[in-house]
């Protein structure tokens, strides 16, 4: 139980990072789409080239993040020397991507379709390199368990993003207005789009000064022998990654080039890439749980079988997980003004994408059998089958039902995954999962969804305050089934002063 409890607060401090720093960035949609009329496609812009970006993050990593974790936490191996040679090796792979990249910058450019602004692909090619090579230090914050500057740096850094991206999009528009002479001298009223590209590169530039600490203090010295283990364990995960990520973006990549006018398909990926943004609560929590859980699962693994810790892990991840979506769905009368109206048009695919990061968020607590076993290519192979579903599904019924068939591609491709790392798990590695609790949960939560969605209410304060009741009683089925009062920090005391 002490471990579930170190895993809960690692995770409270992670998930004050991602869900804060996510609820600032998400900020910013209202005035991305405030500034970049859905009609224009400028939003659709933005998505398009930050799908790229996700993908070839994955790339440069090539899954020593997680090699990372697997080998530092191995009594046979330096956990310096293991942090060395991530470094080096994704280092120097960040950087030859970028030379690349510049050198061949045009040619890329027109492939992408950006040949107008190839700065574009420049400056997201050096956010890219940047950001990769951060993830091996971040990694090391999470090992040597220091949850509180790896969350004070997420957040000093998406404030600074943010602190850019009004400075560009809004206070320098209404200066160029009224005081010209103070801008005009690097402010263009029609680059929007690129100042969105600019505030990043100096984010991730920033960013790296705060790791200084973390560079320094060992030799950098690579053991080939040690490299090439971990390249072979992490090889397969680069596999799952990229797949994953794919999974994630490539109806994002897609889009420009289903539609017979590009220009519609930016329009329609802007529409759906905004009304997306407000499922991503459950995409914050995700990432939160899994900041925390990677370490403590493969920590936990030198200390023997804890297959019952990791079920209990599996029940809590989905009962929180429901509680997010239908917190998210009962509100969305309010959480939509985050998009401008011009978007609101898209807002149906918002129930769909949680489903779909619901079973993503599954399957991620499921795949921790092939990383303990080192059969990590089942990995690959799932998200492979994953990504197929999701790429045929795109290519046959985007051009005809738009961005609808892309959320439930999504539900499709994760859901079929989960259920495959369920079935070869549980041969592999089984765990008794308490599958009768969580398909009560999950049958109580599709109840409560469809009375608070299909009971009329016209008026919206009593809509609500309805809802709000159906929540509580979701809430409440929790406390009482498997999170007792006393169970919870600092509320166990104020029980025990009455």
């Amino acid at each position: 139980m002490a471990g579930l409890k170190s895993l809960a607060k690692d995770t409270a401090i992670y998930g004050l990072s991602s869900i804060v720093g996510r609820f600032l960035n998400y900020m910013l949609v209202p005035l991305y789409t405030a500034v970049l009329p859905a009609a224009n496609g400028g939003y659709g812009v933005v998505s398009n080239i930050y799908a790229f970006t996700a993908l070839m993050l994955v790339l440069l990593t090539f899954g020593m993040e997680t090699g990372f974790f697997r080998f530092a936490n191995r009594a046979d191996e330096d956990p310096v020397k293991v942090y060395a040679n991530s470094l080096l090796s994704v280092g120097g792979v960040s950087l030859v991507f970028v030379l690349l990249c510049l050198l061949f910058l045009h040619p890329l450019s027109e492939v992408l379709g950006y040949g107008q602004h190839p700065e574009f692909i420049a400056m997201m090619a050096v956010v890219v390199a940047l950001d990769s090579f951060q993830c091996i230090p971040f990694a090391y914050l999470r090992y040597k368990k220091r949850p509180i500057k790896f969350a004070a740096i997420k957040l000093f850094s998406i404030v600074g993003g943010i602190g850019l991206n009004l400075f560009f999009l809004l206070l320098c528009p209404w200066l160029s207005v009224h005081f010209p002479a103070a801008v005009s001298w690097f402010y263009d009223p029609d680059y929007l789009v690129g100042y969105i590209f600019i505030s990043n590169l100096i984010t991730s530039s920033v960013q790296l000064f705060f790791f200084l600490p973390e560079l320094r203090g060992f030799r950098y010295r690579l053991d080939r022998a040690l490299l090439k283990r971990m390249v072979v364990y992490s090889f397969p995960i680069l596999i799952l990654g990229l797949v994953g990520i794919l999974n994630q973006t490539v109806d994002k990549m897609m889009y420009p080039y289903l539609f017979e006018d590009r220009q519609e398909g930016l329009v329609q990926l802007g529409i759906y890439a905004a009304s997306s943004k407000i499922a991503m609560v459950m995409a914050m929590f995700t990432q939160a749980f899994r900041y925390a859980y990677e370490p403590f699962v493969f920590g936990k693994s030198r200390e023997g079988d804890n297959r019952a810790m990791y079920a209990a892990a599996m029940k809590y991840f989905l009962i929180f997980s429901l509680l997010a979506f239908l917190a998210v769905m009962f509100y969305l009368d309010l959480l939509r003004y985050l998009v401008a109206r011009g978007y609101w048009e898209g807002l149906g695919v918002v129930a769909i994408v949680m489903l779909a990061e619901i079973c993503k968020g599954v399957y991620f607590n499921l795949s921790f059998w092939y990383k303990l076993t080192d059969e990590t290519r089942w990995g690959a192979y799932f998200s492979l089958i994953g990504c197929a579903i999701i790429v045929l599904m795109n290519i046959a019924l985007v051009p005809r039902y738009g961005y609808m068939a892309s959320a439930w591609a999504s539900v499709a491709g994760y859901g079929v995954i989960m259920l495959l790392s369920y079935g070869v798990g549980q041969k592999k590695y089984p765990i008794r999962y308490d599958l009768k609790g969580i398909g009560g949960y999950v049958l109580l939560a599709a109840l409560l969804y469809v009375i608070g969605t299909q009971v009329p209410v016209s008026n919206i304060v009593l809509r609500l305050v309805f809802r709000s009741v159906l929540l509580c009683f979701f809430l409440a089925y929790i406390i009482k089934k498997d999170l007792p009062l006393n169970q919870i920090p600092f509320m166990n005391r104020l029980i025990k002063k009455k």
